[in-house]
């Protein structure tokens, strides 16, 4: 879900010249300014700034459509740039690849209030619009056509929030892409244990006198109460115990993940980023989906667990949808097995050959 949830530890974010492998190509990034955007709780920012990477060059056919655009959306908390990682770029980006950036036109935006986007911390503060992911799928909608010229996407893929969104891009963009691809994600309004701890970092936060309603000069101590909660919901437990199998060990490890995600978080940001889900509910909608979904989870996603049966239920509603959930092995990583393409690319694959023209 974040990054920390996304790639739990072995994904952490590095500068972008440290990070691209030699079988892709270097991505391009930039900036796009929406101005006087207005957001769904009515205020308006007059310049919302929306960061992105690239990879590729835009295709056209005969009557102008991009046909090899791919849209990629992160998880909360995280940036486009988590993608470029061997587990991710490295098994899909590179020569002869599912989504290779040769053949491909690959978009990776920062969602708002994520990355070098536009943020609470960078000015606003508590001021900051309250945004909602239906806000951050209109941001990317003008962003891919006005700012990229993109009026077609062979495929949107997300990862956690970015494949909540993905449900919603279908629902509201019915027509405007041939496939889509959620990763741990389900169709269904934040609720139940889900909403639970979302509920925890919030209150944690707000309800910490040190944050000043969102006026402080240092960090409060609410946020390391907030990074715990992320680094306890990211992985699994057959994995947490290898990791850690002492009371020391464990007790080292977590001090560690939470003094490195403190030099560079934001109690605002992130407090922002896991509100953003309130208004996440694609259920009443999922029969205006006509592209082709594939929906991939893992048995051992704590956020997202088999058990509520949720995705095998409602994926029934979707014209031409199919769910799979992959069983623990020793090659997943609870919420984030999403990140670590060699577990799941099959299946996308398999997506993509369903939905060629």
């Amino acid at each position: 879900m974040s990054k920390k949830l996304a790639l739990v530890f072995l994904l952490l974010l590095a500068p972008l010249g440290e990070i691209c492998a030699a079988q892709y190509p270097t991505p391009s990034q930039g900036d796009f300014v929406l101005k006087n955007f207005r957001f769904t709780s009515g205020e308006m920012l007059p310049e919302l700034r929306l960061h992105y990477l690239t990879l590729g060059k835009p295709q056209r056919d005969a009557q102008g459509a991009v046909r090899n655009a791919v849209l990629i959306l992160h998880g909360t908390a995280g940036t486009g740039g988590q993608f470029i990682r061997p587990e991710f770029a490295g098994e899909l980006f590179g020569s002869g690849g599912l989504l290779d950036a040769e053949r491909y036109f690959l978009i990776l935006p920062d969602g708002i209030g994520h990355g070098r986007s536009s943020k609470p911390s960078d000015e606003l503060r508590g001021h900051f619009p309250h945004y909602g992911y239906l806000d951050m799928i209109e941001a990317q909608y003008q962003l891919l056509k006005e700012g990229l010229g993109v009026n077609h996407l062979r495929l949107v893929m997300g990862t956690s929030m970015g494949g909540m969104q993905t449900w919603l891009w279908g629902e509201r963009h019915p027509d405007f892409m041939d496939a889509l691809m959620p990763l741990a994600s389900l169709p269904t309004q934040i609720s139940g244990r889900n909403r639970v701890w979302r509920r925890i970092v919030i209150d944690a936060i707000r309800n910490d006198r040190e944050w000043r309603g969102g006026n402080y000069s240092t960090q409060p101590p609410s946020l390391r109460t907030a990074e715990e909660m992320l680094y306890f919901m990211g992985s699994n437990p057959i994995l947490r115990q290898q990791q850690m199998p002492t009371l020391a060990e464990s007790d080292s490890k977590l001090d560690l993940a939470i003094a490195d995600w403190l030099k560079t978080d934001d109690a605002n940001d992130l407090l922002y980023q896991i509100e953003a889900s309130r208004d996440y509910n694609p259920g009443p909608d999922l029969e205006k989906i006509r592209a082709p979904l594939l929906a991939v989870n893992s048995a051992d996603d704590l956020i997202n667990p088999p058990e509520l049966g949720i995705l095998e239920r409602e994926i029934k509603r979707v014209p031409k949808g199919r769910a799979v959930v992959l069983p623990m092995s020793p090659e997943t990583r609870g919420h984030g097995t999403h990140t670590v393409a060699v577990v799941w690319k099959q299946y996308l694959g398999e997506l993509l050959a369903a939905s060629s023209r």
